[in-house]
């Protein structure tokens, strides 16, 4: 599976982006869609995950009520829409999918280790 990420860019506190992970190849095995963000000198944390083709969704305490996860299974396509953004959100995100298999729920508490693909990131800015 080859993940492409698009939409981030700068932005002011307060605002409001949408980022996009477009999925190409083996999507029907697709299990758990993710996204995870790393700034700089700190550890990549995950934001929100999403089962492909079913329940969901997760998200991280600090982006609850802010950020909303949704995916398009007729374009293996999944979202992150971002509102209410702060400085401290300003960060490389990257999208993450993982196959059926693994522990169980983890994608209702992702942790990197679940995800074999990964795409190259996109870069969020949020300045005060």
């Amino acid at each position: 599976v080859q993940l492409t990420e698009s939409g981030g860019g700068s932005v002011q506190a307060g605002g409001s982006l949408r980022l996009s992970c477009a999925a190409v190849g083996a999507t029907s095995n697709t299990y758990c869609m993710g996204w995870f963000r790393q700034a700089p000198g700190k550890e990549r944390e995950g934001v929100a995950a999403i089962y492909f083709r079913g329940r969901g969704p997760y998200y991280g305490d600090s982006v609850k009520g802010r950020f909303t996860i949704s995916r398009d299974s007729a374009d293996d396509t999944v979202y992150l829409q971002m509102n209410s953004l702060k400085p401290e959100d300003s960060a490389m995100y990257f999208c993450a999918a993982a196959m059926y298999g693994g522990r169980g729920g983890f994608c209702l508490d992702p942790t990197m280790a679940d995800f074999a693909y990964w795409g190259q990131g996109t870069q969020v800015t949020v300045s005060s």
